[in-house]
């Protein structure tokens, strides 16, 4: 049985978190519900015991206030992944100087692809339906009219119960001391 995988992430809410479901819905119906959110630390196996890794966030985050990040525009990461995203404008220096500092001890993992600071919109099967999706994704991002920026004072740890599901372990607040469950 293959390891378990954790990320942390920040959950998108609001108009923005809405409006990326909502589009994520219209261009891959058929894929699990995902929640609106950015990745701090992508997916990957522990390297020791959740406790730990849970003393590491809280550490690591209750030093680091929170702050505030842009969405710019969108793009994709084809020819890599057919992944459609929404790229940072403003505060992805914090996010990349947050990664860093996390990919370490316990929560240390070797990247598949370097730390690139984004919302993920949709994942597609193929090449030719990210093509397709990312067209989509630009109309409707042109004409979403609510706030373009997110404010991140809370992450949240999870763990891949199953491939693609997601369960939440504990909040991680920035800017305060953690006290694992």
């Amino acid at each position: 049985m293959p390891s378990a995988r954790y990320a942390l992430v920040a959950y998108v809410t609001g108009p923005v978190g809405d409006f990326v479901e909502s589009l994520r819905r219209e261009l891959h119906p058929a894929l699990p519900h995902l929640s609106a959110h950015l990745t701090l630390l992508p997916p990957r196996p522990l390297q020791g015991e959740e406790s730990d890794a849970l003393q590491l966030l809280g550490q690591i985050c209750g030093r680091t206030e929170p702050f505030e990040v842009g969405l710019g525009e969108i793009h994709s990461f084809a020819p890599t992944t057919p992944t459609v995203y929404i790229g940072m404008m403003g505060g992805d220096a914090r996010l990349e100087q947050l990664h860093d500092q996390l990919n370490t001890q316990t929560l240390a993992s070797k990247e598949e692809w370097p730390y690139t600071p984004h919302l993920t919109v949709v994942k597609m099967p193929g090449f030719p339906e990210a093509a397709t999706s990312l067209e989509i994704a630009r109309l409707r991002w042109s004409h979403y009219s609510g706030t373009r920026r997110i404010l991140l004072d809370r992450l949240v740890f999870v763990r891949e119960e199953t491939p693609n599901c997601w369960v939440d372990l504990a909040p991680v607040p920035l800017g305060a001391t953690l006290v694992p469950r």
